[in-house]
């Protein structure tokens, strides 16, 4: 599989990024691009820093994004409803198909750590945001949007298998550092990690 597609996540790098890996992967067994992009100026580089990740289908389809930043730390969130009028109208524009048949399941905070450097020391910080779950009721797979501090969609994921018992997701967590982590996974293609 070629990791030259058009990215429909790009228009959602912030300006401070620059790509630093791409690589072909498997999600659910459909071939995907995982790309990651980190801080020009090097700020909390590495796994488990702040980056912005997003995985792209062969088609072109957005499976998912991860804004993960310092900048969205400690601030005021929105409230429920104003974070389900925001991932609704995320989703209208960006994933359009997943709407007639969407069912919200929850809206809630979601944690998210980050690694950061602090006067020649790392410690992790928590970033929050507002968790929009849903489930598509035509295919059963679920979805969600999180809702960052500055109104805008931190999070977005799709097609999501869900295994009820034990109660945790099947489908591969290429978005997550901490997964990418455990599974020794290198964006690279080499052994190292990112």
């Amino acid at each position: 599989m070629s990791t030259t597609i058009s990215n429909p996540a790009a228009a959602f790098v912030p300006a401070t990024h620059g790509q630093i890996a791409q690589r072909a992967v498997n999600v659910d067994g459909e071939s995907v691009v995982l790309t990651r992009y980190e801080r020009e100026d090097g700020r909390n580089a590495g796994l488990e820093g702040e980056h912005f990740s997003s995985v792209v289908s062969e088609s072109g389809r957005l499976k998912g994004f991860a804004n993960i930043s310092l900048d969205l730390v400690g601030r005021p969130l929105p409230s429920a409803e104003r974070s389900e009028e925001i991932a609704r109208a995320f989703l209208q524009e960006h994933a359009p198909d997943l709407l007639p048949k969407m069912e919200i399941h929850w809206v809630d905070t979601h944690d998210e750590p980050i690694h950061i450097e602090r006067n020649g020391r790392t410690e992790t910080v928590t970033l929050t945001g507002m968790k929009v779950k849903a489930r598509n009721l035509e295919d059963r797979l679920w979805f969600w949007v999180i809702v960052g501090p500055d109104e805008q969609p931190m999070v977005f994921e799709r097609d999501i298998t869900w295994i009820t018992f034990p109660g945790h997701r099947k489908t591969e967590k290429w978005l997550h550092d901490s997964w990418l982590k455990q599974h020794k996974t290198s964006l690279t293609g080499g052994n190292k990690l990112v």
